[in-house]
């Protein structure tokens, strides 16, 4: 007997909207870091621009919307927010592959890319777990 649609634990929607946060001001972070690089160190932020940092907030990132992804599927056997993770994550893999010294634009772009395809899976998930779209019809 079926009670009806699950609705995501506290701990999913918060996990989706932590990840689809970061995922954006990574993506936002990622644009405009050629811009700005010179300006990070005068600020005390010049951690932002070490390619450490980037290449572990990638793997966080990635763990993470994979990890609420699977967790979202198991709700709501639906894929569609595979469709913007997978090559989200391909993007961000292949921008920290890419030799940032020489290729700085090229870089920026597959992560900024990259970042805003997770945050859209993020999003996605959120909307597919839900159940619906909120709206004047809603009733809470």
């Amino acid at each position: 007997m079926s009670t009806g649609p699950r609705h995501p634990s506290l701990f999913a929607r918060l996990a989706d909207r932590f990840g689809a946060t970061a995922s954006f001001l990574c993506a936002v972070h990622c644009a405009l870091l050629p811009l700005v690089i010179a300006v990070l160190p005068a600020l005390g932020l010049s951690f932002l621009a070490d390619h450490r940092f980037e290449r572990g907030f990638i793997a966080f990132a990635s763990v993470l919307a994979l990890t609420t992804m699977v967790i979202g599927f198991r709700r709501h056997q639906r894929f569609s927010a595979f469709w913007f993770l997978a090559p989200g994550i391909t993007l961000l893999v292949a921008g920290i592959v890419v030799d940032f010294d020489h290729a700085s634009i090229l870089h920026a772009t597959l992560v900024a890319m990259g970042g805003t395809l997770v945050a859209l899976a993020h999003l996605t998930n959120l909307r597919l777990a839900h159940g619906h779209v909120h709206d004047a019809a809603c009733g809470h």
